[in-house]
């Protein structure tokens, strides 16, 4: 059998609904992938917990067995935010204090969880009230007044994606793009923690700061084996994966922090699909966020604060389509539509977006239709006006996030589903008929792309003409999207947005 170098980058890719393992060469092909379906698990202690003893579970049975795997020599975790891990240690021979909470915990958005968010101050943090545990500080808070033993076993936290690095190098650490993700914990004005979070006893818990791209360390000796992994294999510090995506498109991003910093940054929004569609407008003002509507500063993997706005596009997707194939209507059926104004209006989720609360509502000519919307619509409607309606939606909250700044200045990037869904770019660009839309046409998700970007990053570091070889290997793949006509989509849109105040009880 022959021996091969550990030259190959594992990617662990953890989304709220699906969790990845991608193994990359140097070039970024794509050697190996396993996927598994992800959802909470009853914890022992009565609340809905992240999976995090079933994934490593699958995660070890998915690489003992492959070849690749033993020629792995770097590690990088990037994982969906609104998570922190609670260990009762900060070494190698730690344990879980308690197991991670799920952030879609109704519980957490009980009376007591609202007495809690008079603590938070939007301007400093630009961290929005949100429902449930999107709050990171509301677990923390939780967790402390509800489960007084367990807090007091809390010696140390990391955010999610940190977790896994620590489980694998046994060294503890945080990172920036998690920590700022909507957690009420960051300020992104300064880069440090919020009063909040050391007034609460919380900055001072949680593991010293490293950058996304650092290495740990090898992964740990009693790990290696029952992972199937080389005990060279070395461990990086890992992302939030909306970040990982982004930092793919920031000029200077991978080149460091000091680079980054003296780079003017593009107008440019990019749009990252899968359960939530995530906006990420760096460049735009801050000024602009407005709490009630689910707008926040992220902070990239360099610490700069980037202004977000999202809503879960993912699962209104999915409801929209009740059934059907996302693929199953053609520009043809975008038309009809239009022409037959068939709209719908937010919201078709519980949790997120800038019409949260509302209950969506799909209306036919003003009126409204009856469940299910398979009854009442066809395969081809559906996907045709589930595709428009996420359209209609990144449209709004590019408006939004900009101000009065014209689409015409506007780069729009999609990635994710999303960017493989053509109703959906066609009516996006027939929406910003100024813009530059791009979609990308990577068959690996940005989310892992990225992660083994930042990878490749550390790899360059202290190459010869490193600067020019990384952006050759770090160039994205974008296509950009031809307009096509859709006669009457302006109009169409334009009453969408009327009607938008008027839609707020009826039900699908």
């Amino acid at each position: 059998m022959p021996v091969h170098a550990p030259d190959l980058t594992l990617v662990i890719d953890i989304g709220k609904s699906h969790a990845r393992l991608l193994l990359f060469d140097a070039r970024g092909t794509v050697l190996e992938q396993h996927a598994r379906a992800n959802a909470s698990v009853d914890s022992a202690m009565g609340y809905p917990a992240l999976d995090v003893h079933g994934l490593e579970r699958w995660m070890q049975a998915s690489l003992r067995g492959s070849e690749n795997a033993r020629r792995c020599g770097h590690v990088i975790a990037c994982t969906h935010g609104a998570a922190l891990v609670a260990l009762d240690g900060a070494g190698a021979d730690a344990g879980l204090a308690w197991e991670p909470l799920d952030y879609e915990y109704a519980a957490l958005d009980g009376a007591a969880a609202q007495d809690f968010a008079a603590g938070n101050d939007f301007g400093e943090t630009l961290s929005p009230e949100l429902p449930a545990g999107l709050n990171a500080a509301r677990q923390l808070w939780w967790m402390e007044n509800t489960h007084p033993a367990a807090w007091r076993r809390t010696r140390c936290l990391v955010p999610y994606a940190q977790y896994w690095a620590w489980r694998l190098s046994g060294v503890a650490c945080s990172e920036v793009s998690s920590l700022g993700c909507h957690t009420h914990l960051w300020n992104p004005h300064t880069g440090d923690f919020s009063r909040l979070a050391r007034a609460r006893g919380w900055a001072q818990r949680f593991a010293p700061l490293r950058s996304a791209w650092e290495v740990l360390g090898p992964v740990r000796a009693d790990v290696a084996a029952p992972w199937g992994l080389p005990a060279a294999a070395r461990v990086h510090v890992g992302v939030h994966d909306s970040n990982a995506c982004l930092a793919r498109y920031l000029p200077g991003a991978l080149d460091g922090a000091a680079q980054a910093e003296q780079t003017p940054l593009p107008a440019l929004t990019l749009v990252s699909s899968g359960t939530w569609t995530v906006l990420m407008a760096p460049g735009a003002p801050a000024s602009a966020l407005v709490a009630g509507q689910d707008m926040l500063a992220n902070v990239d993997v360099t610490g700069r604060l980037t202004p977000t706005a999202r809503f879960m596009g993912g699962r209104e997707f999915a409801h929209l389509l009740d059934g059907a194939c996302a693929d199953a209507a053609g520009p043809q059926d975008l038309r009809a539509l239009v022409a037959e104004r068939l709209h719908a209006y937010p919201a078709f989720a519980a949790q997120g977006g800038p019409f949260a609360g509302r209950a969506g509502c799909v209306l036919w000519q003003d009126r409204p239709l009856p469940a299910p919307l398979a009854d009442a619509l066809s395969a081809r409607q559906r996907a045709a006006l589930a595709a428009l309606y996420c359209a209609q939606m990144s449209c709004w909250l590019i408006h939004a996030l900009w101000g009065a700044r014209s689409a015409a200045q506007h780069t729009v990037i999609v990635e994710g589903p999303l960017a493989h869904n053509r109703n959906y770019l066609l009516a996006l660009q027939a929406l910003l008929p100024g813009a530059r839309c791009h979609a990308s046409v990577d068959a690996v998700e940005g989310t892992a792309r990225g992660a083994w970007c930042l990878v490749q990053r550390a790899h360059a570091r202290h190459a010869r003409h490193a600067r020019h070889a990384r952006h050759a290997r770090h160039a994205a793949r974008l296509e950009p999207v031809a307009p096509v006509p859709l006669p009457g989509i302006a109009d169409y849109h334009r009453h969408w947005l009327r009607q938008l105040q008027e839609c707020t009880s009826s039900k699908v």
